[in-house]
């Protein structure tokens, strides 16, 4: 995926823990890890401004657009996008805020 997440990086500048994270922004750690290892297909507007609250960053030092390498799957028309789990509106803290394919 052309888009890379650097909460890892932030993390470690800020020397805080993954656990401590997801309980400062409200999310399980399962979620961070999902979104952190680059497995997630999407992210709630209000996670990423938790996370940036919590890390004092902006949503450019968590995520950054990289080029895919010419005929890697998955980069035609017919790439399954938008076929991932759903995120409902409104869920419980801690339920939601990162979307997997499932």
């Amino acid at each position: 995926m052309p888009i890379v997440v650097d909460v890892d990086v932030m993390l470690a500048r800020r020397k805080m823990s993954v656990g401590e994270l997801a309980e400062r922004v409200g999310i399980t750690p399962a979620n961070l890890a999902v979104l952190k290892n680059g497995r997630a297909k999407a992210v709630r507007f209000s996670t990423l401004a938790a996370l940036c609250e919590v890390l004092e960053c902006q949503p450019g030092d968590l995520l950054r657009w990289e080029a895919e390498a010419e005929g890697k799957a998955g980069d035609g028309p017919d790439d399954g996008a938008g076929k991932g789990t759903e995120v409902a509106a409104g869920a419980a803290p801690g339920t939601a805020g990162v979307a997997v394919d499932g």
